[in-house]
């Protein structure tokens, strides 16, 4: 029996698209113009070509806020994939516990981003924060707006406490899908703890670490609101990654061609990066 198509359900996705449409491919159109072009002021255009590329991509501080973003992508997913894996292993699968670690786990998340900005510019104060008082009467010369490591320290620790959660939440959504037939087999072989979790439990959570490393590294690279509210991007250029440059060199700067470029290049560098993941750990994925 041949199969009935209904194209009627494309009607029911056609909001969803024009909204697309509006909210992303029309400014991306507008980017990509301003790009290969340069205004002198009055809305007068002149064609520029790939002078704005070339420039971007010949530019050292390009390349040097293009390494600040690698190392904090880099150390986020080292720091923020293993931490979220061990308190999902850790947390009770039954009885009372289980909502309530659930909703201390779902509490940072909610937080808006502007908001976990100010939190921590606060709470690493020297002067009325918790924290920064803290270690300082503890002995330790701290102060995140003069010193770049305790800058990027203070970053990574308040990106830490805020993005786990979301790693803790889908490796524990793995976790709770695998049957406990596969615990008893496992404990009448006398399989070990670490051997539960080589063959069972990691095997099963492939797909959401996926998406746990995908969403990470897609944020953590494009991050700009809890940096930017800290520290600004300084002391000096410490922490200005390129979302930070970008806004500077567009907004600060009124280099509107350049700053199109720049964002540009910025997307391509998310998705190629993106591309690489994916298809690094589903190659891995099909091999084991």
């Amino acid at each position: 029996m041949g199969r009935t198509w209904n194209n009627k359900a494309w009607f029911m996705v056609l909001p969803v698209l024009l909204l697309v449409a509006f909210s992303a491919i029309i400014p991306l159109m507008t980017v990509v113009n301003y790009s290969v072009q340069d205004t002198f002021g009055n809305n007068v255009f002149f064609w520029a070509g790939s002078e704005w590329f070339e420039e971007i991509l010949h530019s050292d501080r390009f390349w040097e806020a293009m390494g600040r973003n690698l190392a904090f992508s880099a150390i986020i997913l080292v720091i923020e994939i293993p931490l979220g894996i061990f308190i999902a292993l850790n947390m009770p699968k039954k009885g009372w516990g289980v909502p309530v670690c659930l909703v201390l786990m779902a509490l940072p998340l909610l937080i808006p981003w502007n908001v976990v900005g100010t939190i921590w510019q606060v709470f690493g104060r020297v002067d009325i924060g918790l924290l920064g008082y803290s270690l300082r009467a503890l002995g330790f010369d701290y102060n995140y707006v003069n010193d770049p490591f305790d800058a990027w320290v203070t970053v990574i620790v308040m990106d830490v406490w805020h993005w786990t959660s979301l790693v803790v939440l889908l490796c524990y959504a793995g976790l709770v899908s695998i049957p406990d037939a596969y615990y008893q087999a496992a404990k009448i072989d006398g399989a070990s703890r670490w051997a539960i979790f080589r063959y069972i439990q990691l095997p099963k959570m492939n797909r959401v670490l996926l998406i746990a490393v995908l969403l990470r590294f897609m944020d953590s690279f494009m991050i700009y609101t809890e940096p930017f509210v800290v520290t600004g991007g300084g002391p000096g250029n410490t922490t200005t990654f390129l979302s930070i440059d970008l806004v500077k060199l567009a907004i600060g700067e009124f280099n509107l061609g350049e700053a199109a470029a720049m964002s540009i290049i910025y997307f391509l560098i998310v998705m190629l990066l993106s591309w690489v993941f994916y298809t690094v750990m589903t190659a891995y994925d099909a091999e084991r």
